[in-house]
């Protein structure tokens, strides 16, 4: 659950709190006097105004160029209504949504979604009180139903996940694990008549080892399973027992009256709603600047004419470089400009004594330092496939005081385990990584660096000291991926020398004893982006549109803020001498990731530019890198495909800004790239079909990141090849 969260983002607080929710309306008229005061109006400036737009939508309140800011108003024709905080045409902040239906929403918005702390009430009655991500119930709340049942815990993506409590009108209550909206994992349900089952759930149903007691004290224990044939279950009747019981009556009678109630639909969500664009009469002569009709989440709806689309939106979708105050221009040779973002000199906080992982960053030094260094004969190329087994692994302890094989340390004591070891060091053989060096980097003297905030998985970010190796912390399925794939992936890289992949060089987990018990599992990785050339632009690259939009403010981007599909504006141009190779490296990749069921990953570019006036800072200088040995590329004899690769990129134009693909404007930039694809562990479990499934109930389903590998990969690849052409 927290995966996926941190993976969306996280909420806005609240801001200030309107005093009066509903206030009077009326509709005003806009006539040429307060048409032309508004007209010298500083831009930006906030001021009060009623609205009464020609499709039938009427708002009052606060406004600011041409869009409403700060407190107001909407009605939409439909019947719904919105009261609370706006920014740039978007809800946000405190506010209530309510539907013609009778259902209401009163809490938190952020950029035009229902997120954060709030409270939506069904037209049936329904309600729920708690939090919420992008629209969906997502983290801790409460859910009261019309029937009278009432649950108590987690959610995740709109349905219970994890732990919490449901009491049903009768008096039966669950205790116990949740898995996407039903009983599954460790619970006890105890019955309205004393009966009780404490076990193993699985999909709403007793499932695996547990025990039932009936109200008159006999008990069957052992292994549980809807299927007679499948149960291994023992009696133990009460004293004096006259009743004869039957396993089945627990499916069959208990469980009959004990049903999950559904989910409410909402029919329209607040982020879908359109706000019409209100334009001054002074121009609204002009068929071109008729009102158009906006989501609140600030895309447009219909078509757009080019006019239409240089009118100021202020809006996450705008990512005109030309308007960023806070960057350094670079000169193509045509002379057209583009901003460079806020350098950002060192990435991540450096994990010293008193941070919260400081132990856990010297438990995994500790543990890589046993693994590496353990003496051992040099591996073969040629690997025995008991070595790829999952059951592979080697668990060492690390008491403080030390062992026969372990130092002395100040730690708690740990539990460490290598997964598949010998596959892992051919790798690190086959990478041409000197065991020494790689030591050095990650148990050096120098600490480790965390990066600010966990990426869109969920999972936390180290770096090494020198920016060689990146450190993330992963997930059991994660784990599970890269083990069923371990054979063919090692495979994969024997075979092909410029494979985009991501290199793995280690997988292992740390067990913390004690009351915590916690395991972290990690792998590690090479970073991309290791290079003395300040990377000015990441983007991270996967052929879908919904979503694939950064929901930073132009101010708050830096060189370190990775952008997304819609974020990009350019073509990017190859040697003719390595292009060919690419695209055969692309088809050979997608097909090995199809192979493998695995989708949702991406391809991450960085862009240096090249241009000799612009240093880090965004100030003037002759050169453009630390060290201009760092440039090894165009000889193809020389380089390897993804590193250091000296290119052009092309600036393209959107017609339509959810389109993927710009024309070309022939304004060209000298670049270094680097690039390669990245979170290749995610397969298409049950949790993205689900995904999916739900997704497609909103959008188009060609749109959505969660689709089928084979459909994935397809749609991957032909847009890559589509934005990486020949340069001739």
């Amino acid at each position: 659950m927290k995966a996926w969260e941190a993976t969306i983002r996280k909420t806005q607080q609240a801001k200030k709190q309107a005093s009066n929710i509903f206030g009077s309306a009326h509709v005003a008229h806009v006539d040429d006097e307060e048409t032309e005061q508004e007209d010298i109006l500083a831009a930006g400036e906030v001021y009060h105004a009623e609205r009464y737009l020609s499709n039938g939508d009427y708002y009052t309140g606060h406004w600011s160029d041409n869009f409403p800011h700060g407190f107001g108003k909407y009605w939409w024709t439909d019947g719904c209504i919105y009261v609370g905080e706006w920014c740039k045409g978007k809800t946000m902040g405190r506010g209530t949504f309510s539907w013609p239906t009778g259902a209401a929403y009163d809490g938190e918005f952020k950029g035009g979604y229902m997120d954060g702390e709030g409270t939506y009430t069904g037209p049936t009655g329904d309600t729920y009180r708690g939090q919420w991500v992008m629209n969906l119930k997502h983290g801790h709340g409460v859910k009261e139903y019309t029937n009278g049942d009432i649950y108590d815990g987690e959610w995740c993506r709109g349905l219970q996940e994890g732990s919490g409590e449901y009491k049903w009108k009768g008096g039966s209550y669950y205790i116990g694990e949740w898995s996407n909206g039903t009983m599954c994992g460790k619970g006890k349900l105890v019955f309205s008549d004393g009966s009780m089952y404490e076990g193993e759930w699985d999909e709403g149903l007793p499932k695996g080892v547990g025990s039932f007691r009936f109200s008159d004290g006999c008990e069957y224990n052992g292994k549980w399973n809807k299927d007679p044939d499948e149960q291994d279950l023992t009696l133990s009747p009460c004293d004096n027992c006259v009743v004869e019981h039957d396993s089945l009556q627990v499916y069959d009678v208990y469980l009959i009256d004990n049903v999950i109630s559904p989910q409410d639909k909402v029919t329209i969500l607040p982020s879908q709603k359109k706000l019409a664009i209100w334009r001054s009469s002074k121009v609204s002569e002009q068929p071109s600047n008729r009102p158009r009709r906006l989501s609140v989440d600030g895309r447009l709806d219909g078509n757009i004419d080019d006019e239409f689309i240089k009118m100021k939106m202020l809006d996450d979708n705008e990512r005109c470089m030309k308007t960023r105050d806070d960057a350094a221009p670079v000169l193509s040779s045509e002379g057209s400009p583009i901003r460079l973002p806020k350098v950002v000199k060192q990435q991540g906080e450096t994990i010293s004594k008193g941070h919260k992982n400081y132990e856990l960053m010297l438990n995994l030094q500790l543990g890589i330092r046993h693994s590496v260094g353990r003496p051992g004969p040099v591996p073969s190329l040629d690997l025995k496939s008991s070595a790829f087994n999952p059951k592979e692994k080697v668990w060492t302890r690390f008491p403080p005081e030390g062992s026969k094989h372990t130092p002395p340390h100040q730690s708690s004591e740990f539990r460490w385990k290598d997964y598949c070891p010998l596959v892992f060091r051919t790798l690190r053989m086959l990478f041409k990584v000197d065991a020494a060096d790689y030591m050095l980097s990650i148990c050096g003297n120098d600490a480790l660096r965390e990066l600010s905030s966990p990426g869109k998985s969920g999972s936390f970010f180290y770096l090494t000291h020198d920016d060689r190796y990146m450190i993330k912390t992963i997930k059991k399925t994660e784990v599970k991926a890269i083990l069923r794939m371990l054979s063919a992936y090692y495979n994969h890289f024997r075979s092909f020398e410029h494979t985009l992949l991501t290199k793995f060089y280690g997988l292992h987990c740390v067990k913390l004893t004690g009351a915590a018990q916690k395991k972290v599992r990690f792998i590690i990785m090479g970073n991309l982006f290791c290079t003395d050339c300040v990377i000015h632009r990441r983007f991270d690259l996967k052929g879908s549109s919904l979503g694939r939009l950064t929901d930073k403010p132009e101010s708050e981007i830096q060189s370190t803020t990775i952008l997304k599909d819609l974020d990009l504006k350019f073509m990017f141009r190859l040697d003719k001498n390595w292009i060919q190779e690419f695209r055969r490296q692309i088809d050979r990749d997608c097909d090995f990731l199809e192979q493998e069921r695995i989708m949702d990953y991406s391809l991450l570019v960085g862009l240096h530019f090249k241009d000799k006036n612009v240093s880090e800072s965004g100030t003037l200088i002759d050169n453009d890198c630390a060290d201009d040995s760092t440039y090894h590329v165009s000889d193809p004899g020389g380089s390897k495909l993804g590193i250091s690769m000296h290119a052009r990129v092309e600036r393209m134009e959107r017609k339509i800004e959810t389109e993927l693909i710009g024309d070309p404007t022939g304004v060209c930039y000298d670049v270094v790239m680097f690039f390669g694809i990245i979170d290749i562990l995610q397969d298409y479990d049950i949790t993205k079909k689900l995904e999916h499934a739900y997704k497609s109930f909103q959008y188009d389903p060609t749109l959505i990141s969660a689709v089928d590998p084979r459909q994935y990969s397809r749609r991957f690849r032909d847009f890559i090849l589509k934005v990486f052409i020949e340069d001739a």
